[in-house]
């Protein structure tokens, strides 16, 4: 793997095992954070802060999810956007058992999983003899940096080709999408496709850095972009897997992305997780909004 410090984005090596990137130093990475809250803003009264009030986040999801309904699937009863004041956070029991589904889930599929990853191991590889993972720095739950890792989908030298096509951004808001990006290999636009470039982020599941099912993390460079009421989705884990995946995923902008991240948040339960997890392969095989 090369390092990623003075980039900000980077190629793993090829020929690396699972194992290797398991193990590997993130001591750099994880004392690095990103503010979960600017300094000038909060949700309680008093002090000099800005005040992010709750109930106009409430509004705002309220608008952007009405908004995106009519590109997305019906959302089930029990995702409410609404709040009383008497709502409880998810029991101690709720975050114990959704851990011991993420070590156990991830680690039978990383088992079961292994000789398909070596075979897009390969493929990715001999494509264009570049490295076969592709390594990130994002931004967890309270700001903390980890290493986030996909199958390269795009050419070795995607990152200095970004600049270049930064005015055919696609996407509103921080995040960069291309429908059609010229970066992206032959092999690369399959992986997108069937999500299969997602597969090595069950490591980070493992590793206790993302969750399976959860907000997806950004960049470090996108949080510095946020409004204030989209901080609020730094306060769970990120996950592999979100509402946006299974209602509309880059066919939602992406204030309609971080609405349905705190419609996530305010519904948390073994129930929602549930829903969501169910609605995995349809939403893969659909692929709808996949690029």
């Amino acid at each position: 793997m090369t390092d990623e410090q003075n980039t900000g984005e980077s190629f793993a090596a090829d020929g690396g095992s699972a194992s290797a990137v398991l193990h590997w130093n993130t001591t750099q990475i994880s004392r690095r954070t990103t503010p979960v809250l600017p300094d000038d803003i909060g949700f309680s009264n008093g002090g000099g802060m800005r005040h992010v009030s709750r109930e106009a986040v409430t509004q705002i999801i309220n608008e952007q999810v009405t908004a995106a309904r009519a590109q997305a699937t019906a959302l089930p009863f029990f995702l409410k956007t609404e709040i009383s004041g008497g709502e409880t956070p998810p029991s101690a029991a709720y975050f114990a058992t959704k851990r011991c589904i993420d070590i156990v889930v991830s680690s039978l599929l990383l088992l079961i999983l292994f000789p398909i990853l070596v075979v897009i191991g390969l493929l990715v590889a001999l494509e264009d003899r570049g490295p076969v993972l592709y390594y990130q720095t994002r931004v967890g739950r309270n700001g903390r940096h980890f290493r986030f890792y996909k199958f390269r989908s795009m050419v070795k030298n995607a990152d200095a080709l970004k600049e270049k096509l930064a005015a055919q951004n696609e996407a509103a808001g921080p995040v960069f999408k291309i429908k059609n990006d010229p970066r992206v290999t032959r092999c690369g636009r399959i992986l997108r496709k069937t999500s299969l470039d997602e597969l090595p982020q069950l490591i980070n599941v493992l590793r206790g850095e993302m969750t399976l099912v959860g907000p997806r993390p950004h960049l470090p460079r996108e949080v510095a972009l946020y409004e204030d009421w989209h901080f609020e989705r730094q306060n769970v884990e990120p996950g592999l897997l979100c509402l946006r995946e299974v209602l509309g995923r880059s066919n939602l902008s992406f204030d309609q992305w971080v609405a349905y991240d705190l419609l996530y948040i305010r519904n948390r339960s073994a129930r929602t997780d549930s829903w969501i997890l169910l609605r995995l392969i349809p939403a893969v095989l659909k692929a709808d909004g996949a690029y």
